[in-house]
């Protein structure tokens, strides 16, 4: 019997899991899942939980059914490479493997930051949205949000609850010259003009020295407010940076060719716990996921695995409410109502598959 254990049932790991048992696997192989909620969950869709604007029930999906897949979900414990075993919090019973995939994503970075850990909340993981979503929807007229961080999540959120809560004042923590530095200057100049008409204070040059629980204070300035949303960046999962694989500045784990920890090559790795010189992104993890079945097929076949092509991603798309947007469409800076149709057309897609 082969083992393959999965650990993390997001856009890598279930696309691993998808294509592998799409693809007859020898009846010798067995998979099993774990992941902490008995769902797949739509992680680019969690700022919504936060506002308020669509039901939880709308961005997680059932995991498939296969005879030669079984799921254990709950929180692990500890991640054994030399026993080859897998330990939960909730049981005594480790899992063992014989491969094993290493997609648990990512966790917020709060760069040492005093207070952010204890007085944030977070869209990382679908409790922390859940959580942040009453914070804000208990809040009265008038209340006041602020929002550390103008990376994509940061302004998905920040547009996301203006839409959601009209009657509240939104403030964004923004540490460079402009939102979304990593995108074209035309869709910067865009987002900050729907900012100044939606009335959502933009503060650049922000240097976050503490957060108390009834504020943030920022280059020396202490703004008081009653929810503070912490989106200014993140690090692999803390169960993988305690491992002893060489390691990338960011902590992501260092692979060869093939997704394979090069010390331990029957480790694999997908999405934001693996080094890359992408930005981490749903689209990244779905396409590391679908070349990592390839390797995976073939190695569990007992066959020579065929080098991965280079990845080439499609675009971003983000979100500015419902019914405006922004994002690279084929190599172009794209502003307005299409790309966000395409964005809702990418997310009916993936519910559909």
């Amino acid at each position: 019997m082969k083992r393959l254990v999965i650990l993390g049932g997001g856009y890598g790991g279930l696309k691993i899991l998808m294509n592998l048992i799409s693809n007859n696997l020898p009846d010798d192989v067995h998979i099993t899942v774990v992941d902490r909620n008995p769902y797949h969950s739509l992680k680019t869709e969690f700022y919504t939980i936060a506002a308020g604007t669509i039901a939880d029930r709308d961005v997680r999906m059932e995991f498939p059914t296969d005879d030669q897949v079984n799921y254990e979900y709950g929180e692990i414990e500890k991640i054994d490479i030399d026993n080859q075993q897998i330990l939960m919090k909730q049981s005594s019973e480790a899992i063992d493997f014989d491969y094993l995939v290493l997609g648990l994503g990512c966790e917020d970075n709060y760069h040492g930051i005093e207070g952010a850990q204890e007085f944030t909340e977070s869209v990382q993981t679908f409790g922390k949205a859940r959580r942040a979503g009453l914070a804000i929807g208990n809040l009265q007229a008038y209340g006041i949000v602020t929002i550390v961080g103008a990376g994509l999540s940061g302004i998905e959120v920040a547009s996301e609850v203006r839409e959601s809560r009209p009657d509240l004042n939104i403030r964004l923590l923004d540490r460079g010259a402009s939102v979304l530095k990593a995108f074209d200057s035309k869709i910067q100049g865009y987002v900050e003009e729907w900012f100044a008409k939606n009335d959502v204070e933009v503060i650049h040059h922000s240097n976050v020295e503490y957060v108390e629980r009834d504020g943030v204070c920022n280059n020396g300035v202490c703004y008081l407010n009653d929810v503070t949303i912490w989106t200014a960046g993140v690090r692999p999962n803390y169960l993988v940076r305690e491992l002893s694989f060489e390691k990338d500045e960011q902590e992501k784990i260092i692979l060869n060719d093939y997704y394979q920890v090069p010390t331990h090559p029957q480790v694999y790795v997908v999405g934001d716990c693996a080094s890359s010189y992408h930005s981490p992104s749903a689209q990244l993890a779905g396409q590391q996921g679908e070349q990592i079945a390839e390797v995976l097929e073939a190695v569990l076949k007992g066959e020579e695995p065929k080098k991965p092509a280079e990845i080439k991603l499609k675009g971003t798309l983000g979100s500015l409410g419902k019914s405006d947007g922004f994002g690279n469409m084929m190599q172009q800076p794209v502003t307005g109502r299409l790309p966000r149709l395409a964005k809702s057309g990418v997310l009916w897609l993936s519910k559909r598959h």
